[in-house]
């Protein structure tokens, strides 16, 4: 295609402008229908939104990361998706306006659109070359549409069209001359075709997108997922003390188990894998005496099964964060299946390969030491949910979830640190980290407001296979009080508290402070959750009247 010179767009024929952003915008919707429409056929990973996005995900920088978290939370990945739309809304309407004028410009930034959505979801970690024709076809389908809504933008006149015989001008300037006043007029300028080719293609953006997102529906694994009949633990978990969970007396505080829905979130992928526990496959490889690989009938069917309840906590959690839960697991011992399978001494990590791509690398001695380590499958009495890992995770207690809790699980490889850097450890996070001890003051809440009186300051604190032992608040500058705690159910379990107070009318610095079991006192020594976790003691600010 050669590049067609248009007519400057003056007077009221500047009106052209905003209508080639217009169509530039509706040739974007239009790709993307078509894409997310082929992908219906092919599969989740091979939508190129979601396939840049993943890209993104692994490409920023890791301080971009840590400023997503602290600001979006568990919604970082749909602010991610929400940016990438609105900066390919933006380079769409740029480009619009610049195919006015230059044509294969135009085709070339929807092609460029093609060829970046092809690339990211065929080297995705589950691409393969069908992965391509989403992006291929949306690309295909964006150039129809921005050719064809350009084309009433740009009709020439007639004396534009049949030069005079003799006339050496050249083409745009007789073009430009031809149009002159009539152009203040809006000549060469189809506004009602313009509009109603953009309908169409609104249509057929909104027709095709929708298609796309309910053939998608036939990926996911729901049915599956409740069709699926969890063993009776052999083990079953600890009974609960009558009482255990202050939360039903004192309103505002965290409960002893967190719903599933409720639980947090915090991974890299923007599609949850859809995996089906029917096909899937969990293979031990590298540095064991007899690799092999099981079905999730083989490990629902042992005889071994245990049920824990257990705290996972993230990384990225600040002091006073949320990014921390508790759930009642049930699995398979990790370190039972790591023995029986011969691993080797030499082995001092395991690589984890999730279904997304995710590696996580957890020290080989955690899984075989720490007791309650499991390959889990259940969570608060049902399969674990498609978000959590279904059908089968890791969870080792007392280390941060990007070293101990891969989902979507698939892969387990004895190795070493020296021979393998998993994805996070690629970044600069600590290879091996520990949970640190943590406290959190839940009610009130900072800087509320309430009446004067006696009232329950109240939280949680954890040292996931230590042990809470007590906790301590300080109202201002005055002594530390001890703290009320719920009754001890497991050294991985967070433990509540609560310390009654007669609040004078005023302001109040409210801080708390926690020791484990083994008598370590949390530390009041800030640090931010790079590279190894928080630190410092949570302090917020209230107000009695």
């Amino acid at each position: 295609m050669t590049t067609t010179e248009q007519p400057p767009a003056t007077g009221q024929g500047g009106g052209r402008r905003p209508l080639a952003a217009g169509a530039g915008l509706l040739s974007a919707g239009v790709a993307l229908g078509a894409a997310e429409l082929v992908a219906g056929l092919i599969g989740p990973q091979s939508s190129p939104v979601v396939a840049v996005g993943d890209t993104v995900i692994t490409l920023v920088p890791e301080p971009v990361k840590a400023f997503a978290i602290a600001t979006f939370g568990e919604n970082d990945k749909t602010a991610l998706v929400v940016g990438t739309l609105v900066v390919l809304a933006l380079y769409a309407a740029v480009l619009g306006v610049l195919a006015l004028r230059h044509r294969t410009v135009g085709v070339a930034g929807v092609a460029l659109f093609g060829v970046v959505g092809a690339a990211a979801a065929v080297t995705g970690p589950a691409g393969g070359p069908l992965d391509a024709l989403p992006a291929l076809a949306g690309a295909l389908a964006g150039v129809a549409a921005l050719l064809a809504l350009l084309a009433p933008l740009t009709v020439p006149t007639a004396g534009a069209a049949h030069p005079r015989p003799g006339d050496r001008t050249p083409p745009a300037e007789r073009l430009r001359t031809s149009l002159g006043a009539g152009d203040r007029k809006g000549a060469g300028l189809d506004r009602r075709r313009f509009f109603l080719i953009g309908a169409a293609a609104a249509g057929a953006a909104v027709v095709t997108g929708g298609a796309g997102r309910l053939l998608l529906r036939r990926f996911h694994v729901g049915e599956a997922r409740a069709d699926l009949v969890l063993p009776a633990p052999a083990s079953p978990a600890a009974a609960l003390p009558a009482g255990a969970d202050l939360a039903e007396r004192i309103v505002g505080l965290t409960p002893l188990f967190t719903p599933n829905r409720e639980f947090y979130r915090v991974d890299t992928a923007i599609t949850v894998p859809q995996i089906s526990p029917a096909d899937h496959r969990l293979s031990l490889t590298g540095m064991f005496d007899t690799p092999r690989s099981y079905t999730l009938d083989d490990l629902l069917g042992r005889s071994d099964v245990i049920e824990r309840d257990i705290t996972l906590t993230c990384v990225s959690n600040t002091v006073g964060g949320r990014l921390a839960g508790t759930a009642r697991w049930l699995g398979i011992p990790l370190g039972a299946l790591l023995r029986e399978n011969g691993i080797r001494p030499g082995s001092d990590q395991l690589v984890c390969r999730s279904a997304d791509g995710m590696t996580i690398g957890a020290p080989t001695r955690s899984a075989l030491e720490v007791e309650d380590a499991m390959i889990a499958f259940g969570m608060n009495g049902e399969p674990l949910p498609v978000e959590h890992g279904f059908p089968m995770r890791m969870v080792i207690p007392g280390l941060y979830g990007y070293v101990s809790a891969c989902k979507w699980l698939r892969g387990i490889e004895a190795s070493t640190y020296d021979a393998f850097d998993a994805y996070w450890t690629q970044r600069d996070w600590a290879a091996q980290a520990p949970v640190k001890i943590a406290s959190r003051i839940d009610t009130p809440a900072p800087l509320r407001r309430f009446p004067a009186g006696r009232r329950a300051i109240a939280g949680v604190a954890w040292a996931q296979t230590r042990g809470i032992g007590a906790v301590e608040v300080r109202v201002d500058d005055g002594p530390w009080l001890p703290a009320r705690l719920s009754p001890q159910v497991d050294a991985d379990l967070w433990r509540q508290w609560v310390l009654p107070h007669d609040f004078a009318p005023g302001s109040y610095q409210l801080t708390v402070r926690a020791t484990s079991a083994e008598g370590e006192v949390q530390t009041a020594e800030r640090a931010e959750p790079f590279p190894d976790g928080s630190s410092g003691l949570h302090s917020i600010r209230v107000n009695a009247t």
